[in-house]
């Protein structure tokens, strides 16, 4: 479903909202859905910011001619060839063959591997710092590459201090969720983004020119209200520094012993005051623990030995944390084996190729249950927390 609501008095939102969809790229499971935007600039020359997702084709395309009332797109922007928001291009392109399409090089030269049209008569290509005049709004254009493919870019309308920020600032689940922003954008941008920090920040930078009153994203709301807030959010986490002091146990557990282990822990730093998620990787989905890695100071990876090595859930954890650029924390390591403990080996290995990780000593080594000398390394170890 979907709901045509004014941005502004001359900027209309045509997206869809898709609630079927259960898996975001496949991996990322869906809890309340997702929203696919776009945006319609009504001015002189008119603008379609964006298509949406096969998927909703048609009912974007109702929401499109539905608030043209008669009138024809001049122009359409691409910010992104994700299927996701590139879906429907040769749909409209069919419906309206006389719009020319606003993108950059790199947006042309992907093109043709998502669209059979021949378009060469229809571009109008912008680079860094380009301007266009449709009227009452001028629109310029900021590239945006690897955030979080390479042919992005993003526009800044300065008549209503709009930034259409592509994929940034976006969030899982559809506009009409009831919930705080934060933890499905955080889970969005760590799993999805979460890599290209540094060309992130290269677009905050840019960003902190521009007077911004609304930030536009392909998915989730519009934010109209404290900018600054989701801004610092976003300059945090392409930072990859921690959002609060506090301790993430990640439990990797065979048979239940180990997982007794963290939950002491848990229990014994939640004592001290200390701010404690526990989490057993056997039954959360990574994709969910990555964002919860990133948003503590410290963590503990309390894990079995198997087959000499990790226990595999936390071996594709750790794996995927070092994909997305995981750095700049504290990590204690408990490793737990009933005759040849060896997964704090493995832990260490994954993470000696992490930057600046701080490996908490001691490393308490468990022979299936806590004793004497075990039950003192892991009080040493909670004293670091």
């Amino acid at each position: 479903m979907s709901k045509i609501f004014d941005v502004t008095d001359t900027v209309k939102y045509i997206g869809v909202d898709d609630k079927e969809m259960d898996l975001f790229e496949n991996q990322y499971i869906l809890k309340n859905g997702i929203s696919y935007n776009s945006y319609l600039i009504m001015d002189e020359k008119i603008v379609v910011m964006d298509t949406v997702d096969k998927r909703k084709t048609e009912e974007w395309l109702n929401n499109l001619e539905e608030v043209l009332n008669g009138r024809k797109p001049d122009y359409l922007v691409i910010s992104h060839l994700e299927p996701d928001h590139s879906g429907s291009i040769g749909n409209i392109l069919k419906k309206y063959p006389e719009m020319k399409i606003i993108s950059n090089e790199k947006v042309f030269s992907m093109l043709p591997q998502f669209i059979d049209d021949n378009i060469e008569e229809k571009k109008v290509v912008v680079k860094e710092g380009d301007c266009i005049n449709t009227g009452k709004h001028n629109l310029t254009f900021v590239m945006a590459p690897m955030v979080h493919w390479p042919e992005v870019m993003m526009t800044y309308d300065k008549t209503d201090k709009i930034l259409f920020s592509a994929d940034a600032f976006g969030k899982f689940g559809t506009l009409d969720t009831k919930e705080e922003w934060i933890d499905e954008a955080r889970r969005y941008f760590l799993n999805i983004v979460g890599k290209y920090g540094m060309q992130v920040q290269n677009v905050l930078k840019k960003a902190s020119s521009l007077e911004i009153n609304i930030i536009c994203s392909l998915h989730g709301p519009i934010l109209k209200e404290n900018l600054g807030y989701y801004i610092n959010l976003y300059n945090i986490w392409s930072k990859y520094d921690y959002e609060e002091e506090g301790t993430l146990i990640v439990c990797g557990s065979l048979h239940g012993n180990t997982l007794e282990i963290a939950q002491k822990l848990e229990k014994d730093l939640k004592d001290k005051g200390e701010n404690v998620t526990l989490i057993d990787i056997s039954r959360t989905p990574i994709p969910d623990v990555i964002p919860l890695a990133f948003k503590y100071s410290k963590m503990v990876i309390a894990c079995s030995t198997y087959n000499m090595n990790m226990f595999p859930a936390m071996d594709s954890f750790l794996r995927l944390l070092k994909e997305k650029n995981f750095q700049k924390r504290k990590i204690g390591i408990i490793e737990n084996g009933s005759w040849a403990p060896n997964s704090a080996k493995c832990i260490k290995e994954i993470l000696s190729k992490m930057k600046e990780i701080e490996i908490v000593e001691p490393i308490v080594t468990v022979k299936t249950r806590l004793d004497e000398e075990s039950s003192n390394k892991l009080k040493q170890l909670e004293s670091c927390f």
